[in-house]
């Protein structure tokens, strides 16, 4: 409205959200691990996938909404941090449960992995290439053993038990360890930027309402227009 608060302001925009790109980076990185690393007859498998694609709808379905609900954007944006949370515990587990290493955050492959700031499955690709200093990861491309889903599970586990060219800088780490790890890199930039965002919402919310208030607002304002 022309001299006040639209009654309708700016909503939406959610893939120039950084919360949306890495979130929708890590679904694109789960679907993949999963089909990898994962038993495709565990129910962990398709948590994990629907976990990642809550992260990434919740962001998109909250911002879309802020233009009439400021509470419903609140709730949708943390269902999605509720559901990467899920989805950082269930990387974890796999590491834990099948004995590999959980990197510091200040591991050196975690900080190359830092410092590249990829922004695609290629570019994580890449990196894990790097690392394992071999021409191509498990990270695509069809199993290289059986294709059932026990024996392909067992097999990509252990491919860092081969030995490692001398270019190798984490020789010890093996290519679903460095995955998952990523993996819960992303999470935890991921997971800080909702923390910042949900925060934000919040006190803009405790400022200007909701739609109602602003409706309200609107409405005495054209009155007391002549």
């Amino acid at each position: 409205m022309p001299g006040g608060e639209p009654l309708i302001p700016k909503h939406g925009g959610y893939r120039k959200l950084k919360s949306f790109q890495i979130a929708q980076l890590v679904y694109d990185l789960t679907v993949r691990f999963c089909e990898r690393y994962v038993d495709r007859f565990s129910r962990t498998r398709d948590q994990m996938v629907q976990a990642a694609r809550s992260g990434v709808q919740n962001i998109a379905e909250g911002s879309q909404a802020s233009g009439t609900s400021k509470k419903t954007e609140l709730k949708l944006t943390n269902v999605a941090r509720a559901s990467l949370e899920e989805l950082r515990l269930d990387y974890e587990d796999f590491l834990r449960q099948r004995g590999l290493p959980m990197l510091a955050p200040d591991h050196p492959a975690l900080v190359r992995f830092k410092a590249q700031r990829c922004a695609s499955l290629q570019e994580v690709r890449e990196w894990v290439k790097q690392e394992r200093g071999q021409e191509h990861t498990d990270l695509h491309g069809p199993s290289r053993t059986s294709t059932d889903g026990h024996e392909n599970l067992r097999q990509s586990v252990s491919v860092g038990d081969r030995p490692c060219s001398s270019v190798c800088p984490t020789p010890s780490v093996s290519a679903p360890a460095l995955v998952a790890n990523a993996a819960l890199s992303l999470l935890n930039l991921c997971c800080h930027l909702l923390d910042r965002q949900l925060a934000a919402q919040a006190e803009a919310f405790e400022k200007e309402g909701g739609f109602t208030e602003r409706l309200y607002r609107t409405r005495s304002q054209a009155r007391r227009k002549p």
